[in-house]
């Protein structure tokens, strides 16, 4: 079960994050894997939060990994339960003293952003094949920023890109990343 995860994930941001390049940086760390996959079994909010700062550490002291994606197999199937734990996992890192070292982006199958309705394409800029953490080095978004033109237009752009691909494409293709690890 947990290898078909990581599987769904990287078909997830093969298919829709590099292809679509949402994320623009993701491209090269997948290409160097660099990318971290780990998977966070159960349902408990502490041994998940306990999760996160094993993750943290392990960028710590592994500097050649760029990032982690802590994948939640179980828990958080709710998106407003995840947004409670996402908001502790901030909390979380800032009182291990990574405020500024490492940043959350978050994603789930029905993210919505507070001020969109649930059925806007936009919603899936940050919607994935099962709900996940991304632990980013905050160096590295800066240093990549200084050389990217016009940075701040991403989200827009990503917005602009997921409305014209439209929500029952976007919604076809996450379905389509469960199906080819079902497959293989």
């Amino acid at each position: 079960m947990n290898s078909s995860l990581i599987t769904t994930t990287q078909h997830w941001l093969d298919r829709f994050v590099i292809h679509y390049s949402i994320c623009p940086f993701a491209r090269r760390e997948r290409l160097n894997n660099t990318i971290r996959y780990q998977i966070a079994d159960g349902l408990s909010m502490q041994q998940h939060l306990e999760s996160l700062i094993i993750e943290a550490e392990h960028l710590d002291s592994q500097p050649k990994t760029e990032t982690s994606l802590i994948i939640f197999s179980e828990a958080y199937q709710d998106f407003d339960d995840f947004l409670d734990m996402l908001a502790i996992a901030e909390d979380v890192l800032i009182a291990q003293g990574y405020e500024g070292v490492y940043q959350l982006a978050s994603f789930h199958p029905d993210y919505c952003f507070a001020d969109a309705e649930p059925e806007d394409a936009a919603n899936y800029t940050n919607r994935s094949p099962y709900p996940m953490l991304h632990l980013i080095r905050e160096a590295s978004i800066e240093q990549v920023l200084e050389s990217y033109p016009e940075p701040e237009q991403i989200p827009e752009r990503n917005m602009r890109i997921t409305r014209e691909l439209g929500a029952s494409y976007l919604e076809q293709l996450l379905a389509g990343c469960r199906q080819a690890t079902d497959q293989s």
